[in-house]
């Protein structure tokens, strides 16, 4: 039996329409990757899905062909002498490739978060590797010198600290060394007081036993001379 014949419409079955795509998708790209072998063509290839999702294909850099389709409008336009039609053409086609460009990126961001890349190859895998290795060992050398300069910052601030510790130590022994200068001369002002005191008691206690010595040497002087006077009185009568 013959294949039947496929009626060109809208396939309103969801998962039956996203598994067309994907067949009819992989046909076109093997297809356009067979004309640039073979014909030796640069062929360009971009294709949106129904939810937006960008794919494309291109023999050589997708940009330099979308630029030579541009300068070839151009020159084309130029001979016809439509310039104004010709400048909302390169508008319309800056917008185009502005918008390639973005669905591009935001595909290779899809790809880095791990989305989407049941349809990569292993090559392309292995280059988001690569890509990704570079992207860690960026970021690991950023995270070091950061983390280097926070160190030294902590250092210093240390190195400052022990600094002030310093000075606070040495004001410190200087005010306890002239507190003990006072307390040592106050300590030699009250033992010079106190012995002062002392040889005043001393001296008042020798002056009173002197004194006590002469009052009874006049008292025995004075009984002596009674006693002499009173022999002599006796001698008389």
């Amino acid at each position: 039996m013959g294949r039947g014949k496929v009626v060109l419409e809208r396939i309103q079955n969801k998962i039956n329409r996203q598994v067309t795509f994907s067949k009819r998708r992989s046909g076109l790209l093997k297809k356009a990757f067979e004309l640039s072998v073979l014909c030796d063509a640069e062929v360009a290839l971009i294709i949106f899905s129904g939810l937006g999702k960008l794919f494309q294909y291109s023999s050589t850099d997708l940009n330099k062909i979308i630029e030579k389709y541009r300068q070839c409008c151009f020159n084309n336009m130029s001979e016809n002498g439509d310039l104004e039609e010709h400048e909302s053409q390169g508008l319309y086609e800056e917008l185009l490739m502005l918008r390639v460009k973005h669905e591009s990126l935001a595909q290779t961001q899809r790809n880095f978060l791990g989305e989407e890349i049941s349809a990569l190859s292993i090559k392309d895998l292995q280059s988001i590797e690569k890509q990704l290795e570079r992207t860690l060992a960026q970021a690991r050398k950023h995270q070091m010198q950061k983390l280097m300069a926070r160190v030294n910052e902590l250092r210093q601030e240390v190195h400052n600290v022990e600094e002030v510790n310093k000075q606070l130590e040495s004001k410190e022994r200087g005010l306890s060394s002239n507190i003990c200068d006072n307390s040592t001369d106050l300590c030699i002002s009250n033992n010079n007081i106190i012995t002062n005191l002392r040889d005043a008691q001393v001296n008042e206690f020798q002056y009173g036993q002197f004194r006590h010595q002469h009052t009874a040497s006049k008292g025995q002087t004075t009984d002596t001379r009674i006693g002499r006077g009173q022999s002599s009185r006796n001698k008389n009568n």
